[in-house]
């Protein structure tokens, strides 16, 4: 019998503004029912998410997050060399970004990437490359060294330039997990403590490679979306009332994923984890 009862997968934004269309909430029950689309034609907020999180979300939730919580530790020691206030976990990571952010309305994280140390890492908008980025694709998490064993194509969370991009979701993320953290666990940060909710770093791409899509084309359109799900013992979805957007299939699919693949053993404890990367950078659930 699973410890968890429902499952969430959320896609998430770091676009600029008070709501995101990019945001998509996921649900499922335990059983073969379709995940859902949690408020349906909403365009939600980052407080929304947060909120909804922490006072209607089902109380025994594996809710995935997709969203990089942490920024690469392990290549060089540090978050970001050469700064003094660079922290030593993810946690005060998260508090560093609130703190420096806590002007920012929308849990938007522009104040982070413009402070004159910590622009030195990032790759941003009109060339501007920080002296410390590192130059090409960027640093990279060794759980996304992972990913790309495993056939996807991770981006650098210092990065915020370019469609593909996920710095910018990354850090508006890490204000959501800095407020949530008191009341939610997040593994790897946190064990597992076998009751209650739960967050997890996810990629809707893996979900998608799972399910049989090929890499570099994971995207679901409406019209694949149920054999999809059917790969994931899952019956078809309740058609959407509005328009069916990457975000949508993305957090459906992924939703199914998590509850088809949540009670595999290796996924919680992958071999390139480690206790000193559970406490600085993290791991995406599902990289092995």
């Amino acid at each position: 019998m699973s410890r968890f009862s429902h499952f969430a997968a959320i896609d998430w934004s770091g676009a600029v503004g008070p709501r995101q269309p990019g945001i998509a909430v996921a649900l499922c029950a335990l059983g073969c029912a379709a995940p859902v689309l949690v408020r349906e034609g909403h365009v939600w907020s980052r407080q929304d998410v947060l909120d909804w999180m922490l006072e209607e979300m089902p109380e025994r939730t594996l809710v995935g997050l997709d969203l990089g919580p942490s920024l690469p530790f392990a290549d060089r020691g540090a978050f970001f060399p050469q700064w003094d206030e660079s922290p030593s976990d993810a946690r005060g990571l998260w508090a560093l970004v609130e703190r420096l952010c806590a002007e920012d309305p929308h849990l938007a994280a522009g104040s982070f990437v413009d402070h004159p140390e910590a622009s030195r890492h990032f790759r941003r908008h009109g060339g501007r490359e920080g002296d410390l980025f590192g130059g090409g694709r960027g640093r990279l998490r060794i759980t996304e060294v992972a990913q790309q064993a495993q056939g996807l194509n991770p981006y650098s969370n210092l990065n915020l330039v370019g469609a593909a991009q996920v710095g910018k979701s990354s850090l508006t993320g890490m204000r959501l997990l800095h407020r949530a953290r008191r009341r939610l666990p997040i593994w790897p940060f946190d064990p597992d403590p076998g009751t209650g909710s739960l967050i997890v770093e996810i990629y809707t791409s893996l979900a998608a490679l799972a399910a049989g899509k090929r890499k570099g084309q994971t995207k679901v359109g409406a019209h694949e979306l149920d054999a999809r799900l059917a790969a994931f013992a899952c019956d078809p979805h309740v058609p959407l009332m509005g328009r069916y957007s990457d975000h949508a299939t993305d957090a459906l699919l992924t939703a199914a994923w998590l509850r088809h693949a949540h009670d595999r053993p290796e996924l919680w404890a992958p071999a390139g984890l480690t206790e000193e990367l559970a406490r600085t950078e993290g791991w995406t659930f599902g990289v092995v």
